[in-house]
């Protein structure tokens, strides 16, 4: 099963509108076909200017095109409500919950995505009944408690209150800089206004300063949901040593690193299609139908190619496959070549396809 023929245009998303349990509304987008996919984002967000963000679109459609993908501004963000006081981590939790229930999400995957991850992390803590899979994606279970870092998220908080409101951009790029240091003149322009249009300068302030105190990492141990950990090796916003900890501290995570410095991963890079094989392939069990039995007949593959086949299914990358299998790893990937060429799968969701073909076999 190969990805469908890209449309000439995106289909609109569909922006709605919740409440949480104090009564602020909060703004959540639906776009895409397939199993929901919750993203508990980052603080900086504007469902519409997002949607047509050089930054992001292209995070957004390709998830659209395997998952009904639910995303939504947070309180204080975007096109919720902005006028709020209490920003801590508690409240972000019945937000979510919110709109998970608003939606109709019954089970479904989440993405816990920069200073989202505390907020996924605590639902899936609290939630296991409701979520299939977890992806932690740049994001951390603690912020960084020592003086050095300290001392940086003083003249940040200085920054931000200076120059956050100010036409010119030159204080924000600062921050522009380190989210995507590799993004072209247009990328970071657009990025140097998001952080403006997303909220007020007081708003900044308090959220950034809340969430400084976020600290979930009792939570690990007794998460049981299949979770997967992405992060780039050079991530100047989040250092990857949070991701050695998520995935180290979550029984059975599988660590994806990517080789990059920017914290949100740009199209035109090479990490973009590594970050996007990782996230289909991790998804591909959601799109099948428990109960439904076999939806295809999958054509005579060798028992050696079935074995590197039902690794790749249980999430190992190609290094792990050939040590599992005493096999090296371009002897792995002739297998692979192989596995796709007989299902008739190509491209780069092409591993994601053949899962869903053994899945779906079983």
């Amino acid at each position: 099963m190969s990805r469908p023929a890209r449309p000439a245009a995106a289909p609109p998303q569909d922006v709605r509108f919740c409440r949480s349990v104090d009564g602020t509304r909060l703004a959540y987008a639906v776009h895409g076909a397939g199993p929901p996919l919750l993203l508990a984002s980052c603080w900086l967000s504007h469902l519409e200017y997002d949607w047509r963000s050089p930054v992001w679109r292209h995070f957004l459609l390709e998830l659209g095109r395997v998952a009904t993908v639910v995303r939504y501004d947070e309180r204080g963000f975007g096109m919720s409500d902005g006028e709020v006081r209490d920003f801590g981590i508690e409240r972000r939790v019945t937000d979510l919950e919110a709109v998970a229930d608003a939606a109709g999400l019954d089970r479904f995957a989440l993405i816990g995505m920069s200073q989202g991850g505390p907020v996924a992390l605590t639902y899936a803590s609290r939630h296991p009944d409701r979520l299939t899979r977890l992806v932690l994606y740049g994001t951390y279970a603690a912020t960084d408690r020592g003086p050095e870092a300290l001392e940086l998220e003083e003249t940040f908080q200085q920054m931000i209150k200076v120059g956050w409101a100010r036409p010119d951009s030159t204080f924000r790029r600062v921050f522009t800089s380190l989210m995507i240091p590799q993004a072209s003149e247009e990328q970071a322009r657009w990025l140097d206004a998001l952080l403006n249009r997303a909220t007020s300068t007081e708003n900044a302030v308090r959220s950034r300063a809340t969430r400084l105190e976020a600290d979930v990492r009792a939570l690990l141990p007794g998460l049981t949901t299949p979770t997967l950990v992405v992060h780039a090796r050079g991530d100047r916003m989040i250092g990857f040593a949070h991701a050695r900890e998520l995935a180290a501290g979550i029984a059975g995570a599988r660590l994806v690193t990517l080789d990059s410095t920017n914290h949100i991963t740009l199209a035109h890079e090479p990490a973009w299609p590594v970050l996007l094989d990782a996230l289909v392939t991790f998804l591909a069990p959601d799109r099948i139908a428990p109960g439904t039995g076999p939806a295809t007949v999958l054509p005579a593959l060798t028992d050696r190619e079935l074995d590197v086949l039902r690794l790749v299914a249980g999430g190992r990358g190609n290094e792990e496959v050939a040590r599992a299998l005493s096999l090296s790893v371009r002897t792995v990937e002739r297998h692979l070549t192989s596995v796709y060429t007989k299902l008739g799968v190509t491209g780069r969701a092409a591993r994601a396809a053949a899962v869903s073909r053994l899945l779906a076999h079983r």
